[in-house]
């Protein structure tokens, strides 16, 4: 070490007792203010997170309650929030995408109720207001199923899955003619309706007057009820266990009284 300073003045030496670790803070100190850094972060980390979830769960009970007064099921739907953080999505008063499956939604104050035995429904930009039974979409695409047993209470008659694709079986038991089997096609009609067409017998014999009890039947397009209004049936498939619909809507509300009755 150079013991003059740059004016060439005599500097001072290291004495045995000059405190050079107050300088040069051991390795061991550093680590040690690091770790409690990283302590720190990663608690800070884990609080925003559970923080996060306890909001997103709060979300998704309101969501729930929301849906289950709108559709009338009997127990409340499951939802799930997508996307992390949800605070933030919160705070906008707009959620991204949420995920939400129904069971039994009923189908009151009709003729011929045809519940949704179970609905899951995607929406995009859900925007839930202060009242916990209101909440809004831009985009909903929805799956409804609809077994083969509801379906045949709606109908009457005891409908089946058939080996054709998109037809499906039904069996009337007539006077004197004994069990009848007929198979026919399904489609996806205007005003969220489900037709039934191409009727044909496929087992025993079919009199006039089981032909004209299948016709009154038949005829008339069966309505899916009580979905939310804006949802627009797309498609229809025959499954082994019923039947399997889509949906899509823009601009969609889900509030008690403004579903299709």
């Amino acid at each position: 070490m150079n013991p003059y300073h740059h004016d060439g003045s005599l500097g001072h030496w290291p004495e045995p007792g000059d405190d050079l670790a107050s300088a040069h803070p051991p390795r061991r100190r550093m680590r040690r203010r690091a770790v409690i850094a990283a302590t720190f972060l990663v608690t800070v980390g884990a609080t925003a997170i559970i923080v996060d979830r306890v909001a997103a769960s709060r979300a998704e009970s309101r969501t729930a309650e929301a849906f289950q007064q709108g559709m009338g099921t009997p127990e409340r739907p499951s939802v799930d929030i997508r996307g992390f953080p949800v605070l933030p999505q919160l705070a906008s008063g707009t959620l991204r995408h949420v995920d939400i499956t129904a069971q039994d939604i009923p189908a009151r104050g009709t003729s011929r109720p045809l519940p949704v035995t179970r609905l899951s429904v995607g929406l995009d930009e859900l925007q839930t207001s202060g009242e916990a039974d209101e909440a809004h979409a831009q985009t909903v695409d929805a799956t409804a199923f609809l077994s083969y047993e509801d379906v045949s209470d709606a109908l009457g008659l005891e409908i089946a899955g058939d080996s054709e694709p998109n037809r499906v079986r039904a069996q009337l038991v007539l006077p004197f003619s004994g069990e009848v089997t007929v198979s026919t096609a399904i489609a996806a009609v205007g005003a969220n309706r489900i037709a039934f067409t191409d009727v044909s017998v496929i087992d025993g014999h079919l009199p006039a007057a089981g032909q004209a009890l299948l016709d009154k039947v038949l005829a008339e397009p069966i309505q899916m009820r009580n979905i939310p209004d804006g949802l627009h049936l797309r498609s229809v498939t025959a499954t082994p266990s019923g039947l399997n619909t889509h949906l899509t809507g823009d601009q969609v509300t889900f509030r008690p009284g403004t579903s299709s009755a």
